[in-house]
Order: C-alpha cells, then sequence, then structure tokens
C-alpha cells in the first residue's frame, strides 16, 4: 500500500456554466485537484489524504464531506472557530482561464501554527505533495515550520514531490517567492514545474536552464512541463523529451497541471518508468482541457501498469 499526503488549500471554485454571467459552485485548488485525481488513478488500496484546514461553517462542511466522499482520508483536517474556507472565481477566453479571489480569511492559512498535527498525517506516509501555493499561504514562521517537517520526512525515507506553481500575487514580492521556492526544492526528490511560469519569474531561457536549476539544488528528477509542447525530463541517469498529444479542442485550462501531476505520480510510483509516467500525465491533463472547471471525469486506462 502507498500512502500519499497532499498539503494546502482547498477552496470554493465557482466556473463558468453555460451562460452570460452564470456559475457553478464546485471545490477545488491545486493541491486537492491532484489528490482527487490520484484517487482516480490509483489502487483502491492506496490512501490518498487531503492535510488542510476548513471553518466549522456550512461551506466549511460541505467541503469536507466533498473530500470525504471522493474517497480521500480527511482525518488529518483540522475545523476552526476563526476562519473559513477561499473562494475563487474562474474568468474564460477562448479556453485560457484568469481568476479571482476572496481568500482572506482562508482557514488553510493557519494549519501550520503547530506541527504536530503534519507530523501525525506523515506518519508511515510515502509521499509528500505540496505546491508553491502551499508555501505562498503561509505566514513566514509556519513556512519555516513545514520545510522543518518535510526535512525530518525526507530524512526519514520519505519523497517529497513539489509543483512550484509560481503565484506571484500571493507573495510580497518576487524574490520572496523564488527564494521560497528554491528552499523548498532544495527538500525535494521530484519537481513538476511549468516552463512558462520559470520563464517569467526565474528568467529561464530554455527548459534546460529550469532543469539545471532545480538539479542544482539537489533534485532527483524534474519534469518541466511546457503546455502543448515537449516536456523536458531531467534525471540523474537519464535526460530526454516527450511531446504530448495535441489537443485541437481546448475548452478550459483549468487543472491542466494539477492533473498532469497526478496522473504522472500515479503512473511513476506504479511501474517507476519516467517517459511512461509523462504519456500518462499528459493524456490525463488532455482529457481535463477538454471539459469546463478543475475536478472532471477522465477515462484512467492510461495508468495502468500498477
Amino acid at each position: 500500500m502507498t500512502k500519499i499526503v497532499a498539503i494546502g488549500e482547498a477552496m470554493v471554485e465557482l466556473a463558468p456554466a453555460g451562460g452570460p454571467d452564470m456559475y457553478r459552485a464546485g471545490f477545488a485548488g491545486d493541491t486537492l485537484n491532484t489528490a482527487w485525481y490520484l484517487r482516480k488513478l490509483m489502487p483502491k488500496a492506496d490512501q490518498i489524504a487531503y492535510f488542510t484546514a476548513v471553518g466549522h461553517d456550512a461551506m466549511s462542511g460541505k467541503l469536507l464531506a466533498f473530500i470525504d466522499a471522493a474517497g480521500l482520508v480527511t482525518k488529518y483536517i483540522d475545523r476552526r472557530d476563526d476562519s473559513t474556507v477561499g473562494l475563487y472565481m474562474i474568468s474564460l477566453t477562448n479556453g485560457e482561464r484568469s481568476f479571482s479571489y476572496w481568500r482572506g480569511q482562508s482557514a488553510a492559512r493557519r494549519m501550520l501554527e503547530s506541527d504536530t498535527a503534519l507530523r501525525a498525517a506523515l506518519q508511515g506516509a510515502d509521499v509528500a505533495y505540496l505546491s508553491g501555493i502551499t508555501l505562498a499561504i503561509l505566514p513566514d514562521p509556519d513556512r519555516a515550520r513545514l520545510l522543518d517537517v518535510l526535512h525530518d520526512f525526507r530524512s526519514n525515507g520519505g519523497k517529497v514531490v513539489f509543483d512550484p506553481n509560481l503565484r506571484p500575487r500571493l507573495w510580497p514580492d518576487t524574490k520572496t517567492m523564488t527564494n521560497a521556492v528554491m528552499q523548498a526544492a532544495s527538500l525535494t526528490d521530484i519537481v513538476l514545474p511549468s516552463f512558462e511560469d520559470e520563464a517569467a519569474w526565474f528568467n529561464d531561457p530554455a527548459p534546460e536552464a529550469t532543469a539545471n536549476r532545480y538539479r542544482n539544488a539537489g533534485v532527483d528528477i524534474v519534469v518541466v512541463k511546457n503546455g502543448p509542447d515537449q516536456m523536458l525530463v531531467a534525471a540523474t541517469d537519464q535526460s530526454f523529451t516527450v511531446a504530448p498529444t495535441r489537443i485541437t479542442d481546448v475548452v478550459d485550462t483549468t487543472a491542466a497541471g494539477d492533473s498532469f501531476n497526478a496522473g504522472f505520480l500515479a503512473s511513476y510510483l506504479g511501474n517507476g518508468n519516467l517517459e511512461q509516467a509523462c504519456v500518462a500525465g499528459a493524456g490525463i491533463a488532455g482529457q481535463v482541457i477538454r471539459q469546463i472547471g478543475a475536478l472532471v471525469d477522465v477515462q484512467t486506462e492510461l495508468v495502468t501498469d500498477r
């Protein structure tokens, strides 16, 4: 049995619903999206847990029920009286999405005021999964506490998987963001960056520069996602590119990277083949971007060698 703990922020999602100014309410969040798809893609015997904090209000209760109904382990989710869940709204233009956020009172911002609960969640886990948004929403002392826990987890044999998911609006300035991301990367076994973001905020001229920067930080495996273009894989013993199948009927790119990460991890944890894992990740993401919203139905046949 494999145990994965995803750490981050779950939010209310308002997605376009077929008419002008019409929206459908759901739940999403980058690490939750990956956990949700992992649960669909991995064997039932495997355990996918979500670590976050929510409120005691009705919407927080609905979110908790949603996570539980998805088959994710919820016992590590803290419920707080002083906050609730954040909300974001998707706007679409020709399939490309932009977001508006309301997250000032998000309970997830307070999930690492103590490290006791996270250490308990990671007990016996094989993989800890987090993103740059996980880092960004935490106050500085809590972010340092998270990194300490991940250091200890990795020292005891656990694997850390990290999507930098660079979102500068969540940070006081670019330097703080890039420094924090690289600090987290130095504690990571697998990094799954998106080249578009890395080029914008690290000034990387090519995917090779992104891969080299993370490899030089001590990361074992780097998969540089590149939208519809070739992704680059750089590992200790190999480096190669994989061209995803081009999708011509894109509807909504929300959760493209998150679902890729799930397909990649589900495949790689099963058979250890990086190329097959990239193909599986691209296949899942290709299904997701043909539909509206972060969490949609997918066919799981691409991830079969488990």
